[in-house]
């Protein structure tokens, strides 16, 4: 069956009488004009939408990176903080070895003590 539009209107084809009707033209000029406008808004709206999106996308990522920065600086001061107290007690003990044996001492018979309890 052959279609053409010929002014608007339709013909079935070959000798088919004219089926244009002006009301019904009119209103599906309305509807296509209806759907764009539908499809012109919808359009806009999955635009803003995948802004917003990408843009909490981004910002998880970015602090995700600064975490991730922040962790990796952890086991350094962690490392410093070692040295530190290694420091402090060697300090320590050479400034009074007696004193720091004889706490030891003191220190491991307690500790035996409440062990056997």
């Amino acid at each position: 069956m052959e279609r053409t539009t010929t002014g608007g209107g339709y013909t079935g084809g070959g000798n088919s009488p004219n089926l244009t009707n002006p009301k019904i033209e009119g209103a599906t000029q309305a509807a296509h004009q209806a759907t764009d406008k539908v499809a012109d808004k919808a359009a806009a709206q999955v635009d803003r939408l995948s802004a917003t999106a990408h843009r909490a996308i981004d910002g998880a990522g970015s602090a995700a990176s600064s975490a991730a920065e922040w962790a990796s600086t952890i086991p350094e001061q962690a490392k410093q903080m070692q040295a530190e107290f290694v420091e402090s007690a060697s300090a320590s003990i050479r400034a009074r070895p007696i004193a720091t044996v004889a706490g030891a001492l003191v220190i491991g018979y307690l500790l035996g003590r409440l062990a056997r309890w």
